[in-house]
């Protein structure tokens, strides 16, 4: 009778297991890291909404735009998102928390072949800020804690350049609550200089062929004459589209075949989705990123 019981309960349990998993994968649930206004966030990656479903044979495609880039870690770390693309450093950050949540499958490659931006320096050009000597006790503001070019790369660089900690050698530091923000606090004063990113490919005049400068000037919201920049950062590793490990493996493959072959089947969704000018994607391994691990758990460690 027990044994019986037990089998019973066992065969419910996988029932159960089964259509957790079945219900799961009729949404296929897509994580938006914070940085950019919601609204841009949600039109550039509609066309994945609309071009998914049929490719995965999924009922729906869901997009979560989180306030910060921690909203989207959580919802990956939690395994109540699918797919997201991350900076180095909020991959790990989920790595160093649990090394299996996500798989990195593919990054970007820029137009010069290269896999990797950098993070930029600006200041307003009538500020009389021209390097990082003009800097020294002065506002500092960085994009977001968990942001690879707009945080971790900065604070763990910097001391090379100035000879100092970044806490001892400017007057204050805080957060612009995302890359595009940033900016616009450095406009309007409230740093007296910012770190964001770009591709460092192309001009700095032009906002670079990609990056945060290169998406604002696009939209209307910035003008690269009224910024100068300071400092750049040596190159940094493009950041992870990660998957949910536990991800159907066959929703997995289909997936990561479509971006593979997005930027030839739709140029305009791959360019809305990425931001810029990219060639298209190359496959990257957990092994790619362990500089910029070991770099955050040693600044966690700090």
């Amino acid at each position: 009778m027990f044994r019986k019981a037990l089998y019973g309960a066992v065969a419910l349990t996988a029932l159960m297991v089964g259509a957790a998993q079945a219900e799961d994968l009729k949404d296929f649930r897509i994580g938006l890291i914070g940085g950019e206004n919601e609204a841009d966030r949600l039109r550039n990656f509609q066309c994945l909404v609309d071009k998914l479903p049929a490719v995965l044979g999924v009922e729906k495609v869901s997009l979560f735009p989180a306030a910060d880039y921690d909203g989207t870690i959580q919802g990956l770390l939690g395994g109540t998102l699918d797919y997201a693309e991350l900076g180095a450093s909020g991959y790990a950050k989920i790595y160093l928390e649990n090394k299996d949540a996500v798989t990195p499958i593919l990054t970007t490659v820029q137009t010069d072949g290269s896999t990797g931006y950098y993070s930029i320096m600006v200041a307003k050009a009538d500020s009389g800020i021209k390097s990082l000597a003009d800097l020294k006790g002065k506002k500092l503001g960085f994009a977001d804690p968990d942001s690879t070019s707009g945080y971790l790369i900065p604070v763990t660089s910097l001391p090379k350049e100035i000879g100092a900690e970044v806490k001892d050698y400017f007057a204050s530091t805080g957060f612009g609550g995302g890359h595009e923000q940033l900016v616009l606090e450095v406009l309007k004063g409230t740093f007296d200089a910012g770190t964001t990113f770009g591709s460092g490919v192309g001009d700095f005049k032009d906002g670079y062929t990609s990056g945060n400068l290169r998406k604002m000037v696009e939209k209307g919201i910035l003008k690269m004459d009224d910024l100068v920049e300071l400092w750049k950062s040596p190159l940094i590793p493009n950041g992870p589209i990660v998957v949910r490990t536990s991800l159907d493996d066959g929703i997995k493959t289909k997936f990561k075949q479509f971006m593979v072959d997005l930027p030839k089947t739709d140029k305009e969704c791959f360019a809305a989705i990425q931001g810029g000018d990219f060639t298209g994607f190359t496959e990257v391994k957990p092994e790619y990123y362990q500089p910029i691990i070991d770099a955050r758990k040693a600044q966690i460690g700090s």
